[in-house]
């Protein structure tokens, strides 16, 4: 009940505050599960994303974020719980396994969970290579991915950090992808780069981002 009301109060406030366009949401399955995977450009794309879907999202996120102190940290706890965010130390040696195996439970159970490939936000406002989990996942499940973009979020929060600016946002729905063409072979690495690279160049799409052939990762550290 707690995130119903979340949700519909938050939406209610950035209809009115936004007016966020919304392109293709009819391209999201009515049940079942979906692997929704898109850019990355600020840190409250989750919340929008969230926003616009009927169905409930989810995410993974660092579980610091729910392992707060003291009224505020229990009042973030709640926040981020009720927005669909699942919390996994991601910065551990097995931190990838554990959000890959979260997302493969979470799709098992017939919901939608959302994921940025590129495992990071961008630095620069482009578009970097995808990571090969969104592959695995949609393999080893074979749940349909649904490509999105997220337009205009990075000037709402700027850097992804500070208070939230007006701005025009637009999310934008591809077509469904089915990758059953390639069931049992989630351990091929090519195959696995084949179909991360389609995903990634349907988000280009329909994101309008320059593409960059590097993890953002190391663009970071660059």
């Amino acid at each position: 009940m707690s995130r119903i009301l979340l949700k519909a109060f938050l939406g209610f406030v950035m209809r009115v505050l936004y007016r966020p366009k919304v392109e293709g949401a009819e391209r999201i399955p009515g049940s079942g599960p979906v692997i929704l995977a898109g850019n990355h450009v600020t840190f409250i794309d989750s919340l929008f994303l969230s926003l616009i879907v009927k169905r409930q999202v989810f995410f993974i996120g660092k579980d610091e974020y729910v392992n707060g102190k003291g009224f505020k940290g229990r009042l973030m706890s709640w926040f981020f719980t009720c927005s669909g965010m699942v919390p996994v130390d991601r910065d551990g040696g097995h931190g990838g396994v554990a959000a890959l195996m979260t997302g493969r439970r979470i799709l098992e159970e017939g919901k939608i969970f959302g994921i940025y490939p590129e495992g990071t936000r961008s630095p620069d406002g482009r578009l970097y290579r995808g990571r090969t989990g969104i592959a695995r996942l949609a393999l080893m499940t074979g749940a349909p991915v649904v490509p999105f973009a997220m337009i205009g979020t990075d000037k709402v929060q700027p850097g992804g950090k500070g208070r939230p600016h007006v701005a025009p946002v637009t999310v934008r729905f591809g077509e469904p992808l089915d990758f059953a063409r390639y069931e049992g072979m989630d351990r091929d690495r090519y195959v696995l780069r084949a179909v991360t690279d389609e995903v990634m160049s349907d988000v280009m799409e329909l994101s309008g981002q320059e593409y960059v052939d590097m993890y953002a990762t190391k663009a970071r550290a660059a």
